[in-house]
């Protein structure tokens, strides 16, 4: 399997939201709406197009990684960072292409000069690369009190001491809050599927 990796170009964009929603559909939810989050990110050029990658295979899109920048409530810093969705084709996954795709690219954002990379996910997977509970070093996540302990809001410092003696609430992009009838109008772009509950969706 010869795989290629390179920063996205405009002209991918429709091939990224097709991916993005056969990776996520029924996957947590029946259907899925992270492809209209990666939509409103690229019409909102929220997107950091120089972290944003695609990886090839025989000249079809089968990974996918975006950026965008976030903050810290009351701090000004314009080095804070999260990235999501990451996608990968079903016939694609088990095969570390989103593992390269995180390593690669929080590499490339070190060198670009950006200091800490905020997510939620699962901490069994994203403690390999690097990821903690951002509660560790003050930093919660907005709408979730303090007092709550929230393991899926992870942080990944790239410069040391970069969250020394910073308390706050962090807060994504707000191309992240997406409406479901938004979700509902945008899926009429695409092919039809069939939604379907699963035991182990959450809440």
């Amino acid at each position: 399997m010869s795989l290629i990796i390179r920063n996205i170009e405009k002209g991918d964009y429709k091939e990224v939201e097709i991916l993005t929603r056969e990776a996520f559909w029924n996957v947590y939810r029946p259907g899925c709406s992270e492809h209209l989050v990666l939509h409103n990110l690229h019409q909102n050029n929220k997107s950091i197009e120089d972290l944003e990658l695609v990886v090839e295979c025989d000249g079809k899109i089968v990974g996918h990684i975006v950026y965008s920048k976030g903050y810290i409530d009351g701090l000004k810093n314009e080095t804070f960072i999260t990235f999501g969705p990451i996608s990968v084709h079903p016939n694609f996954q088990k095969n570390e292409i989103g593992s390269t795709l995180i390593r690669i690219s929080m590499q490339k954002a070190l060198r670009l000069g950006f200091s800490a990379v905020f997510i939620t996910g699962n901490p069994d997977y994203y403690e390999k690369f690097g990821f903690e509970s951002a509660s560790k070093y003050g930093v919660h996540l907005q709408g979730v009190p303090a007092t709550e302990e929230a393991p899926f809001f992870m942080v990944r410092t790239l410069k040391e001491d970069v969250l020394k003696d910073i308390e706050g609430y962090f807060v994504f992009d707000e191309c992240y809050n997406v409406d479901q009838d938004d979700v509902d109008e945008f899926d009429k772009n695409f092919e039809p599927k069939k939604k379907e509950v699963r035991d182990d969706h959450l809440g």
